[in-house]
């Protein structure tokens, strides 16, 4: 599912160029991007007050000690912002003032723009620069970045509606959807709402990168609550705003009413159930016929649940059912956890398998196990990656809707101002922090990519508090390999007539993000047999270095990216075993609509290396349009759950993941399918009238499912029309879909998958996808 919403994302790009207007063309370089990477420096802006709150500026580097992971680092470079012998003290200051109108009811929000009216008349100025944002369901850039108090305050003024609200009230007498059950719709657009509200955040966030210094910007806000299968898009949030030097400082503009402080996060135990996107009903009751449209579901008996042994079963692995079928042999287990990324092994007690790269232990059963090589992949959970440990301990005070409010504020170095009906009085303590801020840098130590790590810095002078950033991720750039004579070496054999020596393939579907503009996410299936391993302390190491070129017309890159996959093996013995199956590997890129002939090389090195060439059709897309997304085939979702850190990796890595109802979708890099494996497409649907005020009344969706044959034309399988339930104010026009594919009913051959969306107001588009049933 994208989270993004299409007119959100446009608004960001004008926001983005806005920024860049907004520097000077001598303005310093940014010196709050967390790792420095030309230098390997990392940055740590931290604020240190006395018990009375008052700002310590005195304070010389001897008295600072920095911490990554529990151990100490040398810091090896100082300076304090307030201090007029400071690099940066000429530069400029950035203040973000973001109204999260989905939250705020219509008093609170007065209250808050008023305050905000007086803030920027006695602080807007020639090096405090502003800028205005509205989030009401999509993110709007009232006032770009500037120095005009007038134009500021005439933007803030008047009361603005939203589209969504992540605190719509949810009965509580509500059951978790069953087969064939309604889905619960308030609680299902509460979470849309939840997720958009953070993605505009990171968004926002990536925007500002890059602008130079540290950024503060106040989320005026009421709060909403946090589930725990929501926390991997507040730890991206930390992140991102952490890359971008951007702290938050959250201000709760319910002033003195507050509610009763909770233990631990919000929300009821249904809310770990994945909700069904469809209905039965359809846009007539005479056009019904029945499918098979509650796939994702968990529980026990739901879906067709991972293995015990660890491959794709046919059973529910959910909490206290049986596990399904594995690769082995299957084996009753009494919540047992079914082996995520697993496939093949032996049965094992208790529903814990074997299988390689098996996640065993009590917990929740996936519906369908990750491909083999999904446990090698770029997208797999680094066993050492610590990305949770970014969010920051709460206070036992904090009460429901404030729990984000703390997480945000503590894990950016900022703070919040709560319990207090002196908003104005909040907006000028967080003014001060403006400059009061020392910056602190080391050299990190080496780290795997992807990997997050915890920051802790340490005063010695008693009666102070110390605020700073939680820690940072190694993240991957787009363009890893630019500049590496290997980047070259690929280039030339892109470009070259020579065919490829190691077996691939690759599927190419791609999901709208903005006007004319498409992610492709793509998927590859690698045979690992012909990469060359060497032995390095004492183990069997390869680096398989990737680039993609989408070339234009003529000839022109119209998009590009490098990567390099990373694998080490204790053993021969494991190494053997893992070359007995696909290694499994995605990436993802945006590229304008267009045609494109996308060419993919990679090589471990020597004389092998693999060539993968396939065209690239985007049609243009507009969002006035009705439409759909490209189809990517899958054989294997499983849970996007608090447990489960590679969805947090996919977020960090500002990857979009394939996510509907719980359930995160893992492309297949191949079209082709044996007999008895799961089959899973996913699709979106862009849908203008789902931003109305009333989108159930302006609008009805529906959907067909039909299998072609490939040579012939013939029908082989038809849903007919099955009606999409719409989220009752999502304000997001995108739609995701998952659906099994009825492999069962087909025989060996060669087949299209053909997806039909239709609406109300008349409008029809198709897509379709080759595949092959073995």
């Amino acid at each position: 599912m994208s989270l993004r919403s299409i007119v959100q994302f446009a608004a960001l790009l004008c926001l983005a160029g806005g920024l860049a207007r907004a520097q000077q063309p001598n303005a310093p370089a940014d010196t709050g991007t967390v790792i420095k990477t030309e230098t390997k420096l990392v940055l740590v802006d931290t604020v240190v007050t006395d018990k009375k709150g008052v700002y310590v500026p005195d304070l010389t580097q001897k008295d600072f000690k920095v911490w990554e992971d529990n151990k100490e680092q040398a810091i090896k470079s100082f300076s304090f912002e307030g201090d007029p012998a400071s690099p940066n003290s000429g530069q400029k200051r950035y203040l973000v003032l973001f109204f999260d109108n989905s939250t705020m009811d219509p008093g609170d929000q007065a209250r808050a723009r008023d305050a905000a009216a007086k803030f920027i008349d006695t602080n807007a100025g020639m090096n405090r620069l502003m800028a205005i944002v509205n989030f009401g369901g999509t993110l709007q850039i009232a006032q770009n970045f500037t120095e005009n108090a007038d134009r500021l305050k005439s933007v803030v003024s008047g009361i603005r509606t939203s589209a969504v609200a992540p605190n719509e009230p949810v009965s509580a007498t509500a059951t978790p959807p069953q087969l064939g059950n309604t889905p619960q719709l308030g609680r299902a657009a509460a979470d849309f709402a939840v997720r958009d509200m953070l993605a505009a955040l990171r968004n926002l966030a990536k925007s500002l990168n890059t602008v130079p210094g540290r950024k503060i910007l106040v989320l005026l806000t009421a709060g909403f609550a946090i589930a725990p299968d929501q926390l991997s898009e507040v730890t991206a949030t930390i992140d991102m705003c952490n890359r971008s030097n951007v702290a938050v400082y959250p201000i709760d503009v319910r002033g003195l009413a507050t509610a009763v402080p909770l233990a631990g996060l919000s929300g009821p135990a249904s809310r770990f159930g994945a909700l069904a996107a469809f209905s039965r009903s359809l846009l007539t009751p005479a056009s019904f016929t029945p499918g098979s449209l509650a796939f994702f579901q968990r529980g026990g008996g739901g879906g067709a649940g991972a293995g015990a042994g660890g491959g794709a079963g046919a059973g529910g692995g959910g909490r206290g059912g049986s596990a399904g079928a594995g690769a082995g042999a299957g084996a009753t287990g009494g919540g047992g956890r079914g082996a995520s990324g697993a496939t093949g092994g032996a049965p094992g007690a208790g529903g814990r398998g074997a299988g390689t790269a098996g996640n065993a232990g009590g917990g929740r059963g996936a519906v369908a196990g990750a491909p083999a090589g999904f446990a090698n992949s770029p997208f797999r959970t680094n066993p050492y990656n610590q990305s949770r440990d970014l969010l920051p301990k709460l206070p036992d005070s904090v009460t429901t809707n404030q729990q984000v409010m703390y997480m945000l504020a503590d894990g950016t170095g900022g703070f919040v101002i709560q319990s207090t009906n002196d908003l104005l009085g909040g907006l000028q303590k967080i003014a001060q922090e403006q400059n009061e801020y020392y910056v602190l840098g080391y050299t990190p130590p080496e780290s795997e990519e992807g990997s997050c790590h915890v920051l802790r810095v340490k005063v010695d002078r008693g009666g102070t508090t110390i605020r700073s950033r939680t820690g940072y991720c190694n993240s991957k750039p787009q363009d890893l390999l630019q500049g590496n004579p290997v980047e070259k070496t690929l280039e030339t054999r892109a470009a070259g007539t020579q065919a490829g020596t190691v077996a691939a393939s690759m599927q190419l579907p791609f999901f709208y993000t903005s006007p004319d503009t498409a992610r492709v996410n793509l998927a590859m299936e690698i045979t690992p047999d012909t990469l060359k391993f060497e032995k390095e302390k004492g183990k069997f190491h390869t680096a398989i270095n990737v680039l993609g070129i989408a070339y234009a017309t003529g000839g022109s890159v119209a998009a590009r990216f490098s990567d390099t996959i990373k694998l080490d093996f204790a053993d021969k013995k494991d190494m053997e075993k893992f070359k007995e199956t696909p290694l499994h590997y995605e990436n993802q890129f945006e590229v304008a609509s267009g045609r494109y002939n996308l060419k993919v090389v990679f090589s471990s090195g020597g004389d092998s290396f693999g060539k993968l060439e396939a065209p690239l059709v985007v049609d243009p897309y507009q969002t006035k349009d009705f439409g759909l997304s490209g189809l990517a085939l899958s054989k294997a979702a499983r849970q996007a759950s608090d447990q489960d850190l590679s969805l947090d990796a996919s977020l960090i890595e500002d990857r979009t993941p394939l996510l509907f109802g719980g359930m995160q979708v893992i492309p297949s890099g191949s079209n082709r399918f044996k007999k008895g494996e799961p089959a899973i497409f996913y699709a979106e649907v862009y849908e203008p009238l789902l931003v109305t005020p009333d989108p159930q009344k302006q609008t009805a969706v529906a959907i067909q499912m039909r299998v072609l044959d490939r040579k012939t034309g013939e029908q082989k399988s038809d849903t007919g029309l099955m009606r999409v339930d719409l989220p009752k104010t999502t304000g997001n026009p995108v739609i995701p879909l998952g659906e099994r594919v009825p492999l069962a009913t087909l025989t060996p051959g060669d087949y299209v998958l053909e997806l039909q969306a239709i609406d109300t107001a008349g409008q029809n588009v198709k897509r379709s996808v080759d595949f092959t049933l073995e």
